[in-house]
């Protein structure tokens, strides 16, 4: 599974040190309803398509790159679900790393959904009510684009 070459070269001086990084999640609905999920290479698990903002780009542009990268999927990001952040993640090569997460809702524009690159083992569509096993932050991320609510959530550990 590749990674971004800034952060393939960020690795070679802190190694397996946390890094606090900048990333994208996608809840793509179709017309029908369904939300757009891919099984991952590095977990085995089914998760939300997304991945990490390059320096300088663009949220918006990062989530359509990477939903045409994983899936061949050509998306459109209609609005911010929630910002986040995520808990440490630890990768099977003992990378750690967290995530600002921000989380879009997307419809599809073109593209059938296949597995378009080395990052999933499956891609597919699922009915909200037929969701594989999905980790808490992406069900709910899920349910609130589901939700249609006009503003996005902000996540807050406690209030001050």
């Amino acid at each position: 599974m590749g990674i971004p070459a800034f952060l393939a070269e960020l690795r070679e001086v802190v190694g397996h040190r946390q890094l606090w990084l900048s990333g994208v999640s996608a809840v793509v609905v179709d017309e029908e309803g369904r939300v757009l999920l891919g099984r991952r290479v590095d977990t085995g698990g089914w998760a939300l398509i997304g991945g990490i903002i390059d320096p300088g780009e663009q949220p918006a542009d990062t989530v359509v790159r990477e939903c045409l990268e994983e899936t061949g999927v050509t998306v459109l990001p209609e609005r911010l679900v929630a910002v986040g952040v995520t808990p440490v993640i630890e990768y099977p090569n003992g990378d750690r790393s967290q995530y600002l997460d921000l989380v879009f809702r997307c419809r599809p524009l073109s593209g059938e959904a296949r597995v378009n690159d080395d990052e999933s083992l499956e891609v597919g569509w699922f009915h909200p009510d037929a969701l594989p096993e999905l980790g808490a932050r992406a069900r709910e991320h899920v349910a609130r684009a589901l939700a249609e609510e006009e503003t996005a959530h902000f996540e807050l550990s406690e209030l001050r």
